[in-house]
């Protein structure tokens, strides 16, 4: 397991760029290797009495910025106020997109078995809304920017997978590619405020992202 990425840093919050693969929270008691785990010991080495508190999360295979606040005040500020954080993402799908950009909406609901899926019935799902533009494409993929005006799970690479075009890696909804390296998503850009100071932060491109388009910046 690699060391943290430790973004920023005060006495309220800690941002990390987290790796792919590692869970954000355990789902079931025997999962350990948790970042919040990881963060949790990391305050703790620091003053015995410290804590973080879960703000947001990203899926286990979902690389990213993700925010922890350290005190229970923060945490209930960042999530009543959550609708107006801005969060991009980026991602490489499968084939050429058919627009430059499109806003993606379906109802989303989840099976027995845990898999997330769109439906017409909005008495079972719940709406999502999901924001694209390209930035790059080649002969076999694009590269594109995500806005997402909602927070459901999954719901980047299930809208993206109804539409034919799955996220690169993603076996779960579809993806036919031999990668297999990774999920092709990374959470890119957080910004937000607390009363009045602005906080904006942005991680580079992972290194798989470049080895399929080169000429990133």
């Amino acid at each position: 397991m690699k060391k943290m990425k430790i973004i920023y840093e005060d006495q309220n919050l800690l941002v990390i760029d987290k790796e792919p693969h590692q869970l954000t929270i355990a789902t079931q008691k025997h999962e350990q290797n948790t970042l919040y785990n990881e963060a949790s010991t990391y305050v703790k080495k620091q003053y015995p009495k410290n804590k973080i508190f879960i703000v947001h999360r990203l899926d286990k295979d979902t690389s990213g910025l993700i925010v922890f606040a350290k005190n229970q005040d923060i945490k209930n500020y960042l999530q009543n106020n959550w609708s107006q954080v801005k969060r991009e993402y980026i991602c490489i799908v499968e084939g050429q997109m058919p627009k430059k950009k499109d806003i993606l909406k379906s109802y989303l609901a989840e099976s027995k078995t845990f898999q997330v899926y769109s439906t017409k019935d909005k008495t079972k799902g719940k709406l999502a809304i999901t924001e694209y533009e390209v930035l790059q494409t080649n002969k076999k993929y694009s590269l594109l920017k995500i806005k997402i005006k909602t927070g459901r799970k999954n719901q980047i690479r299930v809208q993206l997978a109804d539409i034919n075009h799955p996220i690169l890696g993603d076996k779960k909804y579809n993806s036919s590619s031999l990668k297999k390296d990774r999920l092709y998503l990374h959470a890119n850009l957080l910004e937000f405020k607390i009363k009045d100071k602005s906080y904006h932060f942005i991680s580079e491109y992972p290194k798989t992202f470049l080895s399929i388009f080169k000429d990133l910046k």
